[in-house]
């Protein structure tokens, strides 16, 4: 992999037409008809390697035409497909079937149906090719997407090697009537009038020297095999929403699915899961993805919380490496399993330029003690906050303000979530050079040192915790002192290398009413902004004001509509007690939804609402994606005031009145299960199940 970690403004962008289906690190896309060749980028990957470039079926010298894609679910899809192949005595009608299932490899069901009364015969051949490609470098457009030479080994498997040091490859296993040649498979079938007919054809793939095994082998039914158990374990635990609102339910039922198929797993330790980043080209282990839709997720999903702290913390930093920028305590930006890695979930490549990922898993740890319990936080992950506190500590400059500037030129420009090379700038345009102390980042270090007072409370009888909150309120005094603009009437949303105030106005406001960081003789005004034309589109929050200098629309970082960014917002919002503000910007990002089929995307443009009428989608936004999808449980739990206690859970609502009569079932805390109901009329009660 060359530079693999640089960002390059947007990912590979996908065909409305592709289709997708994925299960932990494994995903495919192909076209309408099933097949692989023909898009670009394209294939069967698997733990970040393309195991299969090409896989294109032709009947009788044709391609079938595409009639239907059914997704069965996240890792399943039949495509029908129609062939009228012409004949002495008239064209002859066949339809052709691929029933697909993909899950550390893949194994596809062929079928065929004479549809007429008379009877032929048709050759059927699967082209196969692979390339072996690190997923870096298909994304990026950096390779020739080339098949690497195929070898016929056991009369008629399929099998193409990588290089030795990689132990990478992969075994095509077709059933006993099929002739292999050097890269395709052929079946010679006679179909009697009006006769079906079925093959399959199994896709094994070897990392690190080692051959994979399949999760949907040959022979076992599908609600046997463990993506099926995972699935179903999944649905069986997840909240069940009533509402008159219909944006809420289904925006909430595609999030479940969503989030549902975005968990990865350590093979190493099957019970334990973590969420990924998005699809596809990002169903890896990301840090601050992954810890922001770990604490939107917590009333839905709490152990997948405790999961992904597990996974971070051991990957946790131990010592100084330049071009990875590992540091001792820090918690990892990125996680991947390709070529350059190794077999488990637990020995990817990792990548540690993130400024926000520590501090936000020291947060979300503080949160895991007040949802799970004292018992969940064991001392191997006590001991990882501490060593991420003293990174933060160590990281922090003069003036106590946690920094980044890269360590190695093919790092990340920028290390915050907006980290495109553009991401950090002056109301005037002009960029911020590094080291960069962005706003929002002192919110999170200030979060996480009351989150290790909350720990102390809870895990250590309270030692310590009144030095972790007197150093907390230090620095949100010094925050207000130096990032406050009076002339302005805004926070800076970050300080550059001279210690210079970077003046512009950004989406940072919500994540700082979010941790809490603001005085309260400025919530007023931050609210206020934050509810501006220039800041809400209508649809959401955008990431820059329209009044700033690079604002774009369409632009990554710089004026588009992030999900979770909005949010956030509605989060610090009803923080600060600004319940209608919160519900509007609520309810303008369930309205986007509808525009969205109820699946939010990654972002979409920050155009005002009404020009035009629907929101913009942006051209290469990841859908589905984490913390896009953990959004709507957000605003949820917002709404609701969903927050745990001694004694259970404690429900404090402002639901719209367009969302009532609400009953949620299923609420998880503290190892029970809780039924909420909001009544037409506001009162609410909250019932303990389990």
């Amino acid at each position: 992999m060359t530079e693999p970690w640089l960002f390059a403004e947007t990912p590979a962008t996908l065909a409305a037409t592709s289709v997708t289906v994925m299960e932990g690190t494994t995903f495919c896309i192909g076209d309408g008809a099933g097949d692989l060749g023909g898009v670009d980028p394209g294939g069967l990957f698997v733990r970040d390697t393309r195991v299969l470039l090409v896989w294109d079926l032709v009947v009788a010298g044709r391609r079938a035409a595409p009639l239907n894609v059914h997704h069965e679910s996240p890792y399943s899809v039949v495509h029908v497909g129609h062939l009228r192949l012409p004949s002495a005595e008239g064209a002859q009608e066949v339809l052709v079937t691929r029933h697909r299932v993909v899950g550390d490899g893949m194994r596809e069901e062929i079928g065929l149906v004479n549809c007429s009364g008379r009877a032929c015969r048709v050759d059927l051949r699967l082209l196969v090719g692979a390339d072996l490609a690190d997923l870096f470098e298909v994304k990026d457009g950096r390779v020739p997407g080339r098949p690497l030479p195929t070898t016929v080994e056991r009369h008629n498997h399929l099998r193409v090697d990588g290089d030795r040091a990689s132990g990478s490859g992969v075994v095509i296993v077709p059933d006993d009537a099929a002739v292999a040649d050097a890269g395709s498979l052929l079946w010679s079938v006679e179909l009697e009038p009006h006769q079906a007919w079925t093959t399959d054809v199994e896709v094994l793939v070897r990392v690190g020297g080692e051959l994979l095994a399949a999760l949907h082998p040959r022979g076992l039914p599908a609600s046997e095999a463990l993506p099926f158990q995972r699935r179903a374990d999944w649905w069986a635990a997840a909240p069940t929403l009533e509402t008159p609102d219909r944006r809420t339910r289904e925006v909430l039922r595609t999030s479940v699915e969503d989030l549902g198929s975005l968990r990865i797993m350590d093979p190493a330790h099957p019970d334990q899961q973590a969420v990924a980043a998005g699809a596809p080209w990002f169903m890896a282990l990301f840090g601050r993805d992954s810890l922001i839709s770990s604490l939107m997720l917590l009333p839905l999903a709490p152990d997948l919380a405790l999961g992904t702290c597990r996974a971070l913390a051991a990957h946790q930093g131990r010592e100084r490496v330049d071009v990875t920028e590992e540091e001792a305590g820090r918690i990892l930006h990125e996680l991947r399993l390709g070529p350059a890695g190794t077999l488990a979930l637990g020995g990817g490549s990792a990548y540690f330029g993130s400024v926000d990922a520590t501090p936000l898993f020291v947060m979300t740890m503080g949160e895991i003690v007040r949802w799970c319990g004292p018992e969940a936080v064991t001392p191997d992950l006590m001991g990882a906050v501490d060593r991420a506190l003293d990174w933060i500590a160590r990281s922090s400059d003069h003036e106590g303000f946690l920094s980044y500037a890269r360590m190695t030129p093919q790092g990340l420009r920028n290390q915050g979530w907006k980290d495109s090379w553009d991401g950090v700038n002056f109301a005037d345009g002009r960029l911020a050079e590094a080291p960069i102390a962005l706003a929002e980042v002192q919110g999170y270090v200030y979060a996480a040192l009351l989150a290790r007072a909350t720990l102390a409370e809870a895990l250590e009888g309270g030692r310590g915790a009144d030095t972790w909150r007197r150093r907390a309120d230090d620095l949100k005094e010094r925050f207000d002192e130096r990032f406050w603009l009076p002339e302005l009437g805004w926070f800076a949303s970050a300080l550059d290398r001279d210690e210079r105030p970077v003046d512009a106005l950004t989406s940072a406001l919500g994540h700082l009413l979010w941790t809490g960081i603001v005085d309260s003789s400025r919530a007023d005004r931050v609210a206020e902004l934050l509810l501006s034309p220039e800041l809400f589109s209508g649809w959401g929050v955008r990431t820059l004001a329209t009044s700033m200098a690079r604002y774009d629309p369409l632009s990554y970082h710089n004026g588009s509509v992030w999900p979770h960014d909005t949010a956030i917002a509605v989060s610090g919002l009803a923080r600060y007690g600004y319940h209608d503000g919160a519900a509007q910007v609520a309810d303008g990002l369930l309205d986007a939804s509808l525009c969205f089929e109820h699946r939010l995307p990654e972002l979409f443009g920050g155009f005002a609402r009404g020009t035009p009428t629907v929101p913009v989608p942006y051209p290469a936004a990841c859908a589905p994606q984490a913390w896009a999808a953990a959004a709507p449980v957000e605003l949820l739990r917002a709404l609701i005031g969903l927050t745990p206690a001694d004694d259970g859970l404690a429900c404090t609502p402002f639901v719209p009145h367009g969302l009532l009569p609400l009953r949620l079932d299923g609420v998880r805390s503290r190892g029970a299960s809780y039924l909420v109901e909001v009544a037409s009329d506001g009162r609410h009660r909250v019932r303990r199940r389990t």
